[in-house]
């Protein structure tokens, strides 16, 4: 399918969703190099964080539509809610509509997006390992950097290979990249130098632990981030990216939630959880979200973060019922 969508088009443009994070721009800055020969653009609806600047190519992501391209390619998600900054504009949306658009994607979420298109959809830790799988069966010739921009994208998704979702073969994958250039040791010292944090994120963090609020016996852990966090801090360093794993590591918690509030009353969730209780897709999945068994995320309008935690307190003692 990849190669027939290829057919006749030199001008390209690889999409993000408005959400992006490693495993996303790993697969975007991998085609990039992986189509060789052709005009690649990529487009992300919102800038990239910093905190995933140590990507070498995350400046080739740019703001700017292409509308003169010859086909879309959307990377790391199917569902329409994550587009909707895309769809909102009516210029690109109509673009979408009348345009080859084929999504590149990895998560058991069903395929919601309107527009007509074609998809290479397998469950896979991460999506850049199923960019590295259609670079081999189309022959394409992997570099350095494509390599090590897959390998940076399946660290990303997979917690630096340690997810319940890796595979024998993500570690065969891993290996093949590694023969190909892509060094691991020195991929994680250029992202540990990026997660660094001034004095001033460091205070913002322990106010951040000292607001996490736990339920049902312990086992769900949430924390609100206001507009006035995010407006102040998201710059420097995503908050929920801060808080998340710390929440994840207390004795007990087997679900953690960090739920961001906007002042046009959307609100938005990033959910971890322990393998035991891998339920993290059917919860995002339950505000119209999705992602993985251990990994999700969604987004939600006209409510509060009072009324989500509510909602998570209803609906988890079913989900882990059903494990």
């Amino acid at each position: 399918m990849f190669s027939d969508f290829l057919k006749d088009k030199n001008r390209l443009c690889i999409i993000q969703a408005e959400n992006p994070d490693g495993d996303s721009l790993g697969s975007a800055i991998a085609l990039d190099y992986l189509l060789e020969g052709k005009e690649v653009s990529l487009y992300c609806p919102v800038d990239i964080p910093k905190y995933l600047r140590y990507f070498t190519d995350w400046s080739r992501v740019s703001n700017e539509f292409d509308f003169k391209a010859d086909g879309y390619i959307i990377v790391d998600t199917a569902a329409e809610v994550l587009l909707s900054k895309l769809l909102d504009d009516t210029a690109i949306s109509n673009r979408l509509y009348s345009a080859p658009v084929l999504v590149i994607d990895h998560h058991e979420t069903e395929d919601d997006l309107s527009f007509p298109h074609g998809a290479i959809v397998e469950t896979l830790p991460a999506c850049a390992e199923l960019i590295y799988k259609i670079a081999k069966a189309e022959n394409f010739t992997i570099s350095k950097q494509a390599a090590e921009a897959i390998f940076q994208g399946i660290l990303s998704d997979t917690l630096g290979l340690t997810s319940s979702s890796v595979t024998a073969e993500t570690f065969e994958i891993a290996a093949e990249l590694s023969r190909l250039g892509a060094n691991i040791s020195e991929l994680e010292e250029r992202r540990r130098e990026f997660m660094k944090k001034s004095p001033r994120i460091l205070d913002y963090k322990a106010d951040l632990i000292k607001r996490i609020e736990y339920s049902l016996d312990g086992e769900l852990a949430t924390v609100h981030i206001p507009w006035d966090d995010i407006r102040e801090y998201s710059d420097e360093y995503n908050p929920n990216v801060l808080i998340l794993e710390e929440m994840r590591l207390v004795e007990g918690v087997r679900i953690a939630v960090a739920i961001k509030t906007y002042p046009d009353g959307k609100v938005t969730g990033k959910i971890r959880c322990s393998s035991d209780a891998p339920i993290a897709e059917k919860i995002a999945g339950y505000f119209g979200g999705g992602g993985h068994p251990v990994a999700a995320g969604f987004r939600t309008y006209d409510t509060t973060y009072e009324e989500v935690v509510k909602e998570l307190i209803k609906i988890i003692p079913e989900a882990l019922d059903n494990v």
